[in-house]
């Protein structure tokens, strides 16, 4: 059975959701299965120790479990065109996975929510991509046959889903970015299942 890791860190709740999309598109697809993980948040002042399970939502993620995954989609919410500080920290401690290769040839894709229209979606999701072709992986984002990209008045990229959560960082998810989140999952699956050493 193949493994996509959705990895993703949240605040107020929207990239969870995508991840969540993200990861019933993975689960359609016959022979590969999804694992939801996060990351923790990231002191201000020093380094700082969570408990091994959040309070709620998915597990943190662990390096083995990047390491051993057949695919890897990534979500952030946006910070100034950004990704978001804790899952940063969190691949700036993969120097083991990139010196071992360990994730060269294997599928990635990334997502991403903003508060505004134009706050940086795509550089967001660029932004993630970087250290992603650093470890070799191969990038998929979104092909224009994925209709919604040419329908949504919200979010939605070719680079990657995206969501528009409004200034309060309270609006639901459309119908067209819930669909492109699925629609990236089922590609990253379909991939994993196509790419083999």
């Amino acid at each position: 059975m193949k493994q996509i890791l959705v990895l993703y860190y949240t605040r107020s709740g929207a990239t969870a959701e995508m991840a969540r999309l993200v990861a019933r598109g993975v689960e359609s697809v016959e022979g590969v299965e999804s694992v939801l993980r996060t990351v923790p948040e990231v002191s201000e002042t020093c380094e700082s120790t969570s408990a091994k399970v959040p309070e709620d939502g998915a597990p943190y993620v662990s390096l083995d479990e990047l390491k051993n995954c057949d695919g890897l989609a990534l979500g952030s919410p946006t910070r100034f065109g950004n990704m978001a500080a804790p899952l940063k920290y969190f691949l700036e401690k993969t120097s083991g996975q990139w010196l071992s290769g360990s994730l060269v040839g294997k599928p990635a894709g990334v997502f991403t929510s903003t508060s505004s229209l134009h706050g940086g979606q795509e550089s967001t999701l660029l932004s993630m991509i970087i250290p992603l072709l650093h470890h070799g992986m191969i990038i998929s984002g979104l092909p224009y046959s994925e209709s919604e990209l040419l329908t949504t008045t919200t979010g939605g990229t070719p680079y990657g889903p995206s969501h528009v959560a409004g200034a309060n960082s309270d609006l639901p998810l459309s119908d067209e970015e819930k669909t492109l989140c699925i629609a990236l999952g089922k590609r990253l699956a379909n991939l994993s299942l196509k790419l083999t050493d």
